[in-house]
């Protein structure tokens, strides 16, 4: 089977930057990623570059921020005073994340730096900005349940667990 719209795919993949450093990879892990084909699971560029393989393909796919995490904004970069962090304000540390709400909805920050009473907090994605090169191997193809493709991901063996 080929991939298309509401396949359920699985890939082992090894991410790296340009400098050639290892970001992410599903081999160490020793577990394939499995997502739901055409339900925006994974960035852009990854998917279409996917488009009609099969299990047993191997490909390498370089993704610019545009069809990955985008580009950075430096508007999304902001001081606050740490009494923004009710309760919370001696434990600071920059790479602690946290959820906010904003005007455009939901979006996670990570804290860069903590000095004296300022929280320099950053809302881009941590890849935003990063051409990503990805080696891929693609392990499974298999057609969606209805339950996968009602629910936009993917199940496990023994169905969903949420």
């Amino acid at each position: 089977m080929q991939i298309s719209e509401n396949a359920v795919v699985s890939i082992h993949y090894t991410l790296t930057n340009n400098a050639g450093e290892t970001i992410d990879s599903s081999v160490e892990r020793g577990e394939p990623l499995a997502y739901l084909h055409g339900a925006g699971n994974i960035i852009p560029g990854l998917e279409n570059a996917l488009v009609g393989k099969a299990a047993g393909d191997k490909l390498d796919v370089t993704v610019t921020p545009e069809e990955g995490y985008g580009e950075r904004h430096e508007q999304l970069i902001q001081q606050v005073p740490k009494t923004a962090f009710e309760g919370n304000e001696d434990n600071l540390q920059p790479g602690m994340q946290f959820q906010a709400q904003t005007e455009a909805g939901q979006r996670v920050f990570t804290i860069t730096a903590v000095e004296g009473d300022e929280v320099t907090v950053d809302g881009n994605h941590p890849l935003a900005g990063e051409t990503l090169n990805f080696a891929v191997e693609v392990t499974d193809v298999r057609e969606a349940s209805d339950e996968e493709k009602e629910h936009g991901h993917v199940h496990g063996p023994e169905g969903h667990d949420h």
